[in-house]
C-alpha cells in the first residue's frame, strides 16, 4: 500500500481476492494452511525451550510480491554478491591478495573463529567454498534494498519457501490462473544439478550425491529430508558413511557406495573428528584427506564461514570492486564496528536508536533492538558490549518496509525481509523469489522464527 491507502500495482491482482474474502472464510483457511504444515510435518524446534519440540511456523496467506523489473535488478545484485564472496574465500585460502592489498584487515580473516586452516592452500572444484548462498534483504523505499547478512554456510529455510507455493497453490488456485507469477518449483532440480557440477577431481561418472545431516533432532532436520526426496539422493548421518582408501562411502543395502558430493548440514567444527572436534559423533573420520586429496567434494566447503561473519559483512562491498571491478549493485547496512574505539564510542552512547549483534550470532538471538528495549536491557546489553567489544557490530534502525498480512482484525502492514538462495557451481542461478520472513509483532523487526516471525508466499510477476 501506498500512504494515501492506494494499492500499489504489483498488489492490485490481490484487491478484489481480499475485498471479497469473509472472515469466516480467510479463518477457515487459515486453519486448513496449519493442518497441511502439521500433517506433511513443516516443524522447527528451539533449542533450550521446553513445551512443544515440533512447532509450527505461522504462515500468513497474504503473498509478497516482486514485479519483473524489480526482481531482475535485485537478482543481478544477488549474483553479483555471490560472486564476489566465493572469490574472496579462494583468496583468503590461497593468496590473500585483499589482506595485502589492504583493503581488509587480516585479523578480521585469519584469527577468525571461522577461519579453517586445514583448508589453506586447497582450491575445491571450480572454485566455489559457497555453493548455497542466501542474502538477507531488507526494503526501505520504494527502489532502496539494502543487504542485512550473508549467509555463506548452510543457509536454511528453502523448503518453507517451496512449501508455502505449495500450499498456496492448493487452496487459492484461481490466483495462479488470474496472475502471472513465475514458478519456484524447479529449485531441488537446479540445485542437484550445481551439486552435480562440482564433483571432486576423481570422479570419473555420474556423481552420487548425498544430504549429510545431524539427524532427526535438529531443528531443520524436516528440511534435509524433504530436499533429499526431491532431489532423489540419499539422507544420510555420519554413521552411515566411512573412509576407505581415496574415497567416501556409504553403507548400503546392497553395500558400499561411493558418495562423490556431500551436501552436509552440519557445522565444520562436527565434520571431522580426526581434523577437528575429536568428540564429534556426527562427522566421518578421515572425511577431510578425502576432501583435500580430491575424492569428495564437501558443499559448502569448510571455512566458508568466514565470508558470513558480520564483522567482515562490512567489506563485502569493497570485495565487489576489489575481485569483480564492479560498483555494488546491493548496498550494505551502514555499520559500526565495537572493535574500533571511536565507533565503540558512538555505539555506546547511541545504543537506544541501534540495533546490535554478535559478530558470530544467528537466529535473532544475542542481538539488541535498542527502540524497543527497556533501560534494563540496554544497560545489561552495554555491560556486555564493553567485556568484549570486538564481538558485536551496530547498524541503524531502517525504516523497513511492511507487507500487508493478516491480523485478527483483518488486514495490517507488518515488516518482512527476504531470503532468496543463491546456487553456485558450473553455473550461477537462483528461482524467482525467495522465503520472505514476517515480523507478526506489531511495530516488530525481529522476523525469525525462533522469535515468533512467521513466513509468506514470494511472488515474481512475470512481466
Amino acid at each position: 500500500m501506498y500512504d494515501d491507502g492506494q494499492v500499489r500495482p504489483p498488489y492490485a491482482g490481490l484487491e478484489a481476492w481480499t475485498n471479497t474474502m469473509p472472515a469466516e472464510l480467510r479463518h477457515l483457511k487459515q486453519a486448513e494452511a496449519e493442518a497441511l504444515f502439521r500433517r506433511i510435518g513443516i516443524t522447527f524446534a528451539v533449542y533450550g525451550e521446553g513445551g512443544d519440540p515440533d512447532r509450527l511456523i505461522p504462515f500468513d496467506m497474504f503473498p509478497r510480491v516482486f514485479t519483473g523489473a524489480e526482481w531482475a535488478r535485485l537478482e543481478r545484485g544477488i549474483k553479483q554478491r555471490a560472486r564476489a564472496l566465493n572469490a574472496f574465500l579462494v583468496d583468503v585460502y590461497g593468496r590473500g591478495e585483499i589482506v595485502r592489498a589492504g583493503r581488509i584487515p587480516a585479523h578480521l580473516v585469519y584469527r577468525n573463529d571461522a577461519y579453517e586452516k586445514a583448508v589453506v592452500g586447497f582450491t575445491p572444484p571450480r572454485g566455489v567454498y559457497s555453493h548455497i548462498v542466501g542474502i538477507d534483504l531488507v526494503r526501505t523505499g520504494p527502489d532502496q534494498f539494502y543487504v542485512l547478512e550473508d549467509n555463506c554456510r548452510t543457509p536454511s529455510g528453502v523448503s518453507y519457501m517451496l512449501e508455502n507455493r505449495e500450499i498456496m497453490m492448493r487452496m487459492f488456485p484461481g490466483l495462479f490462473r488470474e496472475n502471472p507469477i513465475q514458478p519456484v518449483d524447479r529449485y531441488p532440480e537446479l540445485l542437484r544439478r550445481t551439486l552435480a557440477s562440482v564433483a571432486p577431481m576423481k570422479c570419473d561418472r555420474d556423481p552420487t550425491v548425498a544430504i549429510l545431516t545431524p539427524g532427526h533432532f535438529n531443528s531443520a532436520y524436516y528440511e534435509h529430508s524433504f530436499l533429499a526426496d526431491l532431489m532423489g539422493v540419499e539422507l544420510v548421518e555420519g554413521q552411515d558413511l566411512f573412509v576407505e582408501g581415496e574415497f567416501v562411502w556409504m553403507r548400503t543395502t546392497e553395500g558400499p557406495k561411493k558418495v562423490d558430493v556431500i551436501y552436509r548440514r552440519i557445522d565444520d567444527a562436527f565434520l571431522d573428528p580426526l581434523c577437528f572436534r575429536p568428540d564429534s559423533t556426527l562427522g566421518v573420520p578421515g572425511l577431510m584427506d578425502v576432501y583435500r586429496s580430491g575424492g569428495v567434494t564437501i558443499a559448502s566447503a569448510p571455512g566458508a564461514g568466514v565470508a558470513d561473519d558480520k564483522a567482515v559483512y562490512t567489506y563485502v562491498p569493497e570485495m565487489v570492486r576489489f575481485y569483480l571491478g564492479e560498483e555494488p549493485i546491493l548496498e550494505n547496512v551502514p555499520t559500526w564496528q565495537c572493535s574500533r574505539a571511536d565507533e565503540l564510542k558512538y555505539v555506546l552512547e547511541n545504543l537506544h536508536d541501534l540495533v546490535v549483534k554478535e559478530v558470530h550470532g544467528s537466529g535473532g538471538y544475542g542481538m539488541l533492538v535498542g527502540p524497543c528495549s527497556t533501560k534494563q536491557q540496554i544497560a545489561a546489553f552495554r555491560a556486555k558490549i564493553e567485556e568484549n567489544p570486538g564481538n558485536y557490530i551496530a547498524q541503524p534502525t531502517l525504516a523497513l518496509s511492511t507487507c500487508p498480512t493478516f491480523v485478527e482484525q483483518g488486514i495490517a502492514p507488518r515488516h518482512v525481509d527476504l531470503r532468496p538462495y543463491c546456487l553456485m557451481g558450473e553455473r550461477i542461478e537462483l528461482v524467482p523469489g525467495g522465503l520472505t520472513r514476517v515480523a507478526l509483532t506489531e511495530g516488530s523487526l525481529v522476523v525469525n522464527s525462533s522469535q515468533g516471525g512467521g513466513v509468506k508466499d514470494t511472488w515474481v510477476l512475470a512481466e
